[in-house]
């Protein structure tokens, strides 16, 4: 059996797994439920052979696979996460192989209404003849992230296979919750004992992503007024027709990530609720500058200002929260991490793409927290969609580069 056939049945057990993170949740991880796939990655890389493999109180899974070089190698992790996003349902998914994908529209069997069109999804045309693996219709795929935990499965399957490939000290980490932007709140990074890591959650084939967003997060409540309806005539400030007058004056545009590409920035409500007395919106903030995510904050207070204006017996409260910061800020103190790993991907004939990326990994946070740390690509598409797709191609050649990434690595090292 092929390595990219051994990668597609990892991933496809891996996806029928319900790993969905909850951002409501007050629990850590957010939902028991991650646990389920991390058990089974623990059974999985003892049954390999590897001894130092541990899932502890967090949901972390945590491995080593021992240095063979007699050279002094800095000690590289591996990271991917096991949740799926909550934007779409993550049970009971059904992964569809396609092989030989002959460029036409997917339809989706279980929804025929949901169609992958190669219009819509361009990244198809160049997988002409890849075997690509999508969901049934009904709900996600879960390559985004279980692409990349079926890549750092299989390469810790097929160094065991190869003790010829001499390497350093490799220490495997897979996170709960970074759909939810928690993925490494707990994490003790004394413990995991890595000096860089690579994240294995990117997109197209050759992507190196070394540049993301700066992101906050922001809740703004509005106080009104109650009164009994039948009788508040001068009395009665709805909070809930407040919070839409906000909404109203804020930019439709510009800065909306409906409007935005490349890098611009947006302001985004993700959550509105509430009652006539009390109601929220909650925002993110998102941009490469992180100087730019007060200004946001600030456009929003003062549309709150604007409309509140009007009713002096109501108030408002807005509370910001720190999110991730932008890794490029830290990655250019250390350029060899992105450079090795191009150097990778054009030994196996890649062509590297280094874009910003539009949203943020674990490795925003890693990278702030002293452990620089970019991303791979997986082959992962359509995110958080019914349309998600993968390439298997793509994930067999993303585990080449790490292969090789480990071989420059170590013949780099004293």
């Amino acid at each position: 059996m092929s390595t990219g056939s051994l990668i597609a049945e990892r991933f496809m057990r891996y996806v029928k797994i319900d790993t969905q993170s909850d951002p409501d949740s007050t629990t850590y991880p957010s939902t028991e439920k991650q646990k389920d796939l991390s058990r089974l990655l623990v059974d999985e890389l003892k049954e390999m052979g590897w001894s130092d493999v541990e899932l502890d109180e967090w949901g972390y899974v945590i491995a080593t696979i021992p240095s063979n070089s007699t050279k002094k190698v800095p000690v590289i992790c591996f990271c991917s996460h096991v949740d799926t996003a909550p934007d779409c349902s993550g049970k009971d998914v059904q992964p569809i192989l396609h092989l030989g994908y002959n460029g036409t529209d997917i339809v989706l069997p279980d929804d025929p209404l949901q169609i992958i069109s190669t219009n819509e999804h361009p990244y198809l045309k160049q997988k002409i003849g890849d075997d690509i693996i999508t969901a049934s219709g009904k709900t996600l795929l879960g390559a985004d992230d279980k692409a990349g935990v079926a890549i750092i499965m299989q390469l810790a399957s097929y160094l065991k296979q190869h003790p010829e490939i001499i390497h350093g000290e490799i220490k495997i980490l897979f996170t709960p919750d970074e759909e939810v932007g928690r993925g490494v709140e707990h994490l003790d990074l004394k413990k995991l004992g890595a000096d860089l890591a690579y994240t294995l959650d990117g997109g197209e084939l050759g992507s190196l992503e070394s540049e993301t967003f700066s992101a906050d997060g922001l809740e703004l409540t509005i106080y009104g007024v109650i009164a009994h309806p039948g009788y508040a005539k001068g009395k009665l400030v709805n909070a809930i027709k407040l919070a839409s007058e906000v909404l109203e004056l804020l930019p439709k545009q510009m800065l909306s990530p409906e409007v935005t590409e490349g890098r611009e920035g947006f302001m985004h409500p993700t959550d509105i609720r509430g009652t006539a007395e009390q109601a929220s919106i909650k925002f993110i903030l998102r941009d490469f500058e992180a100087s730019k995510l007060d200004i946001y904050a600030q456009m929003i207070e003062n549309a709150a200002k604007d409309v509140l204006a009007a009713y002096p017996s109501a108030s408002y409260s807005v509370k910001q929260s720190e999110q991730y910061r932008n890794m490029k800020e830290v990655l250019d103190q250390h350029p060899e991490i992105v450079n090795y790993a191009e150097q990778a991907m054009i030994d196996l004939g890649i062509r590297p793409i280094q874009l910003p990326v539009r949203g943020g990994t674990d490795g925003s946070r890693l990278s702030f927290m002293g452990l620089p740390c970019p991303n791979i690509f997986t082959g992962e598409m359509a995110l958080h969609s019914k349309h998600e797709f993968v390439s298997v191609q793509d994930m067999e050649k993303s585990m080449q580069v790490l292969v090789r990434l480990l071989q420059i690595w170590e013949a780099a090292s004293k």
